[in-house]
């Protein structure tokens, strides 16, 4: 059994995102986990598509930079049986493109940071109590080192 990893792309941002490149982030964080099965959807998409289901799930009415949602197991995961299903990330482009000028790294290497935090957050992880958030940001630390950027410092 292997990791099934689907990569979604919106078509306004297709051109600025290496799906390949987020592939291996979440693949990196599984790895860096010690899970080497199941299966999970990135999903790169605007503002307004991210703030929808902030709305929806959270109670929220605002963009976010990402969400994570655990889930069932979707018709591309086959055979369902043999491959559990952790759920999807959705990244909104816009405001992963703004914390990348704000902190003054390149929207790929804060692009990998989301997708790292949303595939913790598939694994259990969180950040609501203070020595959670300490252990999830040292985590999430020490698997961009593994990928080469350790400089990329979560907010």
């Amino acid at each position: 059994m292997a990791v099934l990893i689907e990569v979604q792309v919106d078509e306004l941002f297709i051109d600025r995102v290496s799906s390949d490149w987020l592939s291996s982030a979440a693949q990196g964080t599984l790895e860096a986990e010690g899970r080497h099965t199941g299966g999970l959807a990135l999903v790169i998409t605007g503002d307004e598509a991210v703030q929808a289901l902030n709305r929806e799930y959270l109670g929220i009415d605002a963009p976010t930079d990402v969400l994570a949602f655990g889930g069932q197991t979707p018709d591309f995961v086959s055979p369902p049986d043999e491959e559990p299903y952790l759920g999807d990330v959705m990244i909104s482009f816009p405001q992963a493109q703004a914390q990348a000028t704000s902190a003054g790294h390149p929207v790929e290497a804060e692009l990998a940071l989301l997708v790292i935090h949303g595939v913790l957050h598939l694994l259990g992880y969180d950040h609501l109590q203070p020595e959670d958030k300490a252990a999830m940001w040292d985590r999430q630390g020490e698997i961009l080192s593994r990928l080469g950027l350790a400089h990329v410092q979560p907010a």
